[in-house]
């Protein structure tokens, strides 16, 4: 076995590989970039060495920096993690070449499988099922639009040698073949650095199913069962579970043969998984075709650990040792259900804009942490509270997994550890997930691909807190931190000055003061009475009750008008975040005299969402505009993103040039209103 070992990757999966090397003692080295110098990764390895700038090309892609690292620390082995360079065939052989382990499968093997229209024609020879479509090296775009009109529409573009959803289009009919074309090679080329395309028929209702294998260097291979990971957003994967809802007993083997069938044709050793395309057809019955094989370990790896109890992570690195795997397949068992939420900085109802910021608040439920554990709540992440979430890198911050002994409590479970993972500083799709969680789709294991679009009412713009508990939250918030102040002046003075109390008690009558919050885009006046008793009565938008609250170890204990809820609020200067058992949500204190003179009037600017790369522009200057209407597109985390027409206009002024670096803010370009 190993005694020193390099992770050439950042984040949650470097933490990952660290947590089980350090259990099995092994020794680890970090790499790291100028963004990631006090990464939580860097910190949990042994060693760490510096590889460059922020940008992965200038760092995490810079395979000769990280064979230096490695022989410079006395690494025995190279893990890649996922992402990056784990599935870079020259990075593999260059390994070896430098007297080093790959931790993963020998070059040829991604060689082979990396090229999507290469391992179709593999797989077509091993006997793998197939889906309709070219694969062919003739990539002139006459020739593509041909053979996507002979397939027949709808037709899914993929980059032949893209992974994770980048590099994909799905064409609904000829008249839009050519543009989505030239969109999926642009960030083809910018992802991978090869603009290769295949066509495929795009399969109607499809799951998207995988099985995860493992064959040794003894020649030795096994499955180690199925992932329904067909709950995705541009083709990227939200929601994991396992095994797949509807699986029986004899499409498993079927698959898991068809899987390790596939591995074995190119001579795969490592961690591994045959992605499949299955199609359900009328009667309920399913078939399946291949997608494309995974060289690598998979981001939703947990639930396969959570129902086999293995770490996969002790297999790879025990297989690269030269070690026989260390089960067979008749005494791999499925235990339970285990789903997987990957918790991502971004807007879902903003098309899932990527978004930075710096992690204010990080709150995570009660769990357990890169552990082999078949029961309750795992978290791997890696970021801490405070740490600054950049453009530079993939936007997930952690994977949430929980398991249980049926789906349903697994549904359960999730939903409840969902509901305490608190994070304030920027965007993320918690409550997304939490919504798609109790989608009536999800819930009954209706799946396919378009879970998402088909469950838009009930995704998208959701509000569960209301204005009546985010206000009697922030309220609660607000006296809690006055009375706290107050107690503490009291301390410090050794007695409470009369005057200086502010529980609102007279000496006759009532008391009424007044709050004017933002909510939801309307401002509204609230009015906190306190009568003669010392007994508090709240009024909202026509809402008038007794209200209360105790402050408890983790959070508030709220009460207004006969309901009563516990709630988590955070607050920074004006703005709230009320986290409670329904839902999260933001409110905005409103200071009018702070306020005075501002002014709401500005019109005909398009800025950047985020920090990016302005890919091109579809305007010039002195164009006419629709709202609507594409404007530019830019290049961040990346993702492609589309800036359109708020509004009808005339472009007045192009700001900045293709290939320019923007931050976030910046304006590209000025409109006028006709």
């Amino acid at each position: 076995m190993f005694n020193k070992i390099l992770i050439a990757n950042r984040g949650e999966i470097a933490c990952r590989v660290a947590a089980t090397a350090r259990r099995m003692a092994i020794k680890t080295v970090a790499v790291y970039s100028d963004a990631d110098a006090n990464a939580k990764h860097v910190s949990v390895c042994d060693e760490a060495v510096y590889i460059g700038g922020s940008a992965p090309k200038d760092s995490y892609l810079r395979w000769q920096n990280i064979i230096a690292a490695a022989q410079a620390t006395g690494a025995q082995a190279i893990h890649p993690g996922y992402g990056f360079l784990s599935e870079n065939e020259e990075f593999a052989r260059a390994c070896l070449d430098a007297g080093l382990v790959f931790i993963g499968p020998p070059s040829s093997a991604i060689l082979a499988m990396g090229l999507k229209a290469e391992s179709k024609r593999l797989m077509g020879l091993a006997g793998v099922p197939l889906v309709p479509g070219y694969h062919g090296a003739d990539q002139d775009p006459a020739l593509l639009q041909r053979e996507a009109d002979a397939i027949g529409y709808p037709v899914l573009i993929k980059a032949s040698a893209g992974g994770g959803g980048k590099g994909m289009r799905v064409v609904a009919n000829a008249a839009d073949f050519a543009s989505a074309l030239a969109s999926c090679r642009r960030e083809a080329i910018n992802s991978f650095g090869n603009d290769a395309v295949l066509i495929e028929k795009y399969v109607q209702r499809p799951r998207h199913i995988e099985i995860q294998v493992f064959g040794d260097t003894l020649g030795n291979y096994v499955y180690l069962f199925e992932r329904d990971c067909s709950v995705q957003r541009r083709h990227q994967k939200v929601l994991e579970e396992a095994p797949a809802p509807g699986m029986t007993p004899a499409l498993r083997q079927q698959m898991g043969e068809a899987a390790v069938a596939a591995a074995q044709a190119v001579n795969y050793v490592g961690a591994g998984t045959v992605e499949f395309i299955v199609e359900q057809r009328p009667d309920g019955s399913m078939d399946f075709f291949f997608m494309e094989m995974n060289t690598r370990l998979q981001v939703e790896h947990p639930v396969t650990e959570a129902i086999t109890g293995q770490d996969l992570v002790e297999w790879q690195l025990r297989v690269a040792a030269g070690e026989a795997l260390p089960l067979r397949q008749d005494q791999l068992k499925i235990t339970g259900h285990a789903i997987e939420a990957r918790i991502c900085a971004e807007n879902p109802d903003n098309n899932f804009m990527p978004a930075t910021g710096t992690l204010q608040v990080y709150g995570l439920p009660a769990c357990v942490t890169f552990e082999r554990s078949n029961g309750g709540v795992r978290v791997d992440s890696g970021v801490r509270e405070g740490d600054a979430i950049s453009p530079f890198y993939d936007s997930m911050l952690a994977k949430l997994i929980v398991h249980g002994d049926s789906r349903e409590q697994a549904l359960s479970r999730l939903d409840t550890a969902l509901a305490q993972t608190h994070i304030v500083g920027l965007n993320t799709n918690v409550q997304f997930l939490r919504h798609v969680v109790q989608s009536r789709s999800f819930v009954q294991a209706d799946l396919d691909t378009g879970l998402i679009p088909r469950e838009e009412a009930v995704l998208f713009k959701q509000e569960k807190v209301g204005l009546s508990l985010a206000v009697a939250s922030v309220i609660a918030h607000t006296l809690q931190q006055e009375r706290c102040a107050q107690a503490q002046l009291a301390e410090r003075a050794g007695w409470l000055d009369p005057w200086a109390r502010r529980d609102g008690w007279r000496s006759h009558g009532p008391s009424t003061r007044r709050f004017d919050y933002a909510f939801q885009g309307q401002v509204h006046i609230v009015q906190l009475t306190t009568l003669h008793d010392g007994a508090l009565q709240l009024a909202v938008a026509g809402e008038v009750g007794g209200f209360s609250f105790v402050p408890l170890t983790q959070g508030i204990d709220v009460r207004f008008a006969a309901r009563r809820q516990i709630v988590s609020v955070y607050r920074k200067d004006a703005v709230a975040h009320v986290f409670t058992a329904q839902g999260a949500t933001e409110i905005i204190a409103i200071d009018a005299l702070a306020h005075a003179g501002d002014s709401q009037v500005e019109g005909g600017r398009l800025t950047a969402p985020m920090p990016g790369k302005v890919v091109s522009f579809a305007v010039k200057a002195g164009d006419k505009v629709s709202k609507g209407q594409p404007l530019a597109v830019m290049d961040a985390m990346k993702m492609e993103h589309t800036i359109a027409a708020p509004m009808d206009g005339v472009v007045a002024e192009l700001l900045y040039a293709p290939g320019d670096q923007v931050v976030e803010g910046a304006e590209l370009l000025k409109l006028v209103a006709q």
